[in-house]
């Protein structure tokens, strides 16, 4: 272990199979140097392993642009072994300090007689790897022919975004089919440091978010003859690693956001944000180690994305969000609220339940009462969200989200 790692960051590992979680897996955390065995662990009923602490690098080589010439953030070898499954072991999960890191791992079934030891090396992060030569582009795209594709008069929120593993015309490539909020939180995760200031976190998180959904309503690939719709090369578009780790610090961020982007008077599209480190590539568009700086300096989130992008951008939130049963109303339930989204939550929650046994059944009754309030932390402890007892816009599309996961999967 770097004898420089004296701050600490906590990582937890997330077992699933498909959308269920697998209780009582064997976590093990060894040290890539040498092997070391670090921690182990046994996942709970919800497939979860407590955080962890673990040693990490200093606070301000993340945080401060140049500060050092060393990777600024930790890795770690994982490997998870469960009766039945095949044993997962993935290298390079990373931990940032003062942070909390997720790592989820999706155990293939066992087969008999056969090899069954997977091995997954998740690439570097965005910012410490290979810098991104990603060619500038027009901020307002052309839609596409009217006689050809339909041009839908708003941007919707898809419920899967079809990834491209690699350049467009690489036919090797593999193709994955990801939720919409589980692709933004890759990609930022991916792209920025949850270190950062949080009025940096939201300015990124906006860009990617536009870029993402830009590439969606102009059907950017498809009008050219793709069967997706981004590719995860940052000489395209931008950097996306299957399996790789999320920062609970950023993916709150998202849950809140995941619907607004970016635009102007005068467009329907939202506008094509173009960004890149602005530390060892240069763009017209945001810069990400200067968005850091900014924050750092009080900028808040829209003054930072005005500077890069004009004085003339604001916010727009998408009205429609593909792929939920009920859209979120507006109200927040909590304590004495009544009605048919109270039902609603509760419906889902205990078919969410079947699957995650450590959140009570409660009566589907439309009133928000204590045993749906204690329903509702315990779903936010385990998917990550702040333990509130109360169901905001973030919650709502969150239990909406894994609703249909584990209903589509039974």
């Amino acid at each position: 272990m770097n004898p420089n790692y004296l701050d600490k960051g906590n990582l937890q590992i997330f077992v699933t199979a498909g959308e269920s979680p697998i209780p009582g897996a064997r976590v093990r955390i060894t040290d890539p140097q040498n092997g070391t065995v670090l921690e182990e662990a046994v996942t709970d009923s919800s497939g979860q392993t407590p955080f962890i602490e673990l040693p990490a690098p200093p606070m301000e080589w993340s945080v401060v642009e140049g500060e050092s010439n060393q990777r600024p953030y930790a890795v770690y070898n994982v490997t998870v072994s469960a009766g039945g499954w095949q044993t997962l072991h993935i290298s390079g999960v990373e931990l940032l300090p003062a942070g909390r890191s997720i790592q989820r791992m999706e155990l293939p079934r066992a087969t008999s007689g056969g090899f069954n030891v997977r091995n997954l090396l998740l690439p570097p992060h965005a910012l410490w790897g290979e810098p991104s030569t990603r060619e500038p582009e027009d901020a307002v795209k052309p839609l596409p022919d009217q006689s050809g594709l339909v041009v839908l008069p708003e941007p919707v929120i898809p419920e899967f975004i079809v990834v491209h593993d690699g350049p467009p015309d690489d036919n090797s490539a593999a193709n994955y089919w990801v939720r919409f909020k589980d692709y933004i939180k890759n990609v930022a995760c991916s792209e920025i440091y949850s270190t950062w200031r949080t009025e940096a976190i939201k300015a990124n998180v906006l860009a990617i978010l536009s870029f993402t959904l830009n590439r969606v309503y102009t059907e950017w690939y498809r009008g050219k003859g793709y069967d997706f719709t981004i590719t995860g090369s940052t000489a395209f578009d931008q950097s996306y690693a299957h399996n790789r780790t999320i920062f609970e610090e950023i993916s709150v961020v998202v849950d809140d956001l995941f619907t607004t982007y970016i635009t102007k008077e005068g467009i329907a599209q939202p506008l094509f944000t173009q960004y890149c480190d602005g530390r060892r590539t240069q763009c017209g568009g945001l810069s990400q180690w200067g968005s850091q700086a900014l924050a750092e300096q009080g900028w808040d989130v829209m003054n930072i994305l005005r500077k890069y992008y004009g004085s003339d951008i604001y916010l727009k939130g998408a009205e429609k969000v593909e792929g939920v049963p009920m859209s979120y109303g507006g109200e927040v339930l909590s304590a004495g609220s009544e009605g048919e989204a109270v039902r609603t939550i509760q419906m889902q929650l205990n078919r969410i339940a079947q699957n995650f046994p450590a959140i009570p059944t409660i009566p589907v009754d439309g009133t928000y009462g204590p045993a749906t309030r204690e329903a509702v932390e315990t779903f936010q402890k385990i998917f990550h969200l702040p333990q509130t007892g109360s169901v905001d816009f973030a919650a709502w599309y969150e239990i909406s989200n894994v609703f249909v996961a584990v209903t589509e999967m039974s």
